[in-house]
């Protein structure tokens, strides 16, 4: 028995995903795929990748465990605090100001829909403070990620304690029901839709956007997909329009030149 590092079935197993499902397995780090993968054989137990796709042929139900794991979803509430911070204090007052009629917002990887319901937050909460409440309407969130599942429990709102770990206590209390699973406010719930996209397969309107948020989705793919990816980021922003990315990512490629930073250590940047 192999250890199922065969590099010839392994090759044919991510084309099995890429031609059945509709996975770009080659723009992904195959490092991560490898380790992703080996999580849902040892849970079948197999130890080939060839025995593996045996199984996704007799079970549908594997398939969705599979491209579960794949597609990454690990996030919180506000998580890292202090990019929310900054995201309050630089992005949030200065697309508030501005005169237009929407303010376009894409969460892009949004997972099961924290991110997106954190950045409705922080605008609804600068509105509520400033005493315009009847212009936070003109808020538009949308959150988009290839995995339905996600998509589906983002959509009900609810969440449960473990998300709320990052969670300042004057937000948890103000925004959100009490108890668990606690639900996302109502007001703050209308200015959030979901949508189901492949980053890598399909591309937004271009100029539609204030503000982009991708955050520790780039580093699971290979270079060339992440400059492509910011491509599409900078394209899809308006003028001025800022893009927000995870701790440990970073501009990469000719389109770093593109950018200015806002505050480089929370990884915000303004379209030049």
């Amino acid at each position: 028995m192999t250890d199922g590092l065969d590099d010839g079935e392994f090759l044919a197993l991510t084309e099995k995903i890429a031609r059945e499902r509709d996975f770009r397995c080659g723009s992904y780090k195959e490092k991560c795929l490898r380790r992703r993968i080996a999580v849902r054989m040892r849970a079948r137990g197999v130890h080939r990748y060839s025995d593996y796709a045996s199984v996704l042929d007799r079970d549908a139900v594997e398939w969705e465990k599979l491209l579960d794991a794949l597609t990454i979803n690990v996030t919180k509430l506000f998580r890292n605090p202090e990019t929310y911070a900054a995201i309050a204090r630089d992005v949030v007052p200065a697309l508030w100001s501005l005169p237009d009629q929407s303010i376009r917002v894409w969460s892009a990887g949004c997972s099961s829909g924290e991110e997106p319901y954190s950045v409705a937050t922080m605008f609804y909460r600068h509105a509520e403070q400033l005493g315009e409440l009847k212009r936070v309407s003109r808020v538009k969130v949308v959150g988009t990620d290839i995995d339905k599942r996600s998509l589906t429990s983002a959509q009900r709102g609810q969440f449960d304690e473990e998300a709320f770990a990052d969670t300042p206590a004057d937000l948890r209390s103000r925004y959100f029901s009490s108890g668990y699973p606690a639900s996302v406010s109502p007001a703050i719930r209308e200015l959030v839709t979901f949508e189901r996209r492949d980053l890598l397969l399909e591309s937004p309107p271009p100029g539609a956007h204030h503000l982009v948020i991708c955050r520790n989705v780039l580093i699971y793919f290979d270079r060339a997909t992440q400059e492509a990816l910011f491509d599409r980021f900078h394209e899809s922003l308006r003028p001025g329009g800022i893009l927000v990315l995870g701790k440990v990512e970073t501009l990469l490629g000719p389109v770093r030149h593109r950018f200015a930073p806002i505050d480089a250590r929370e990884r915000i940047y303004r379209k030049l």
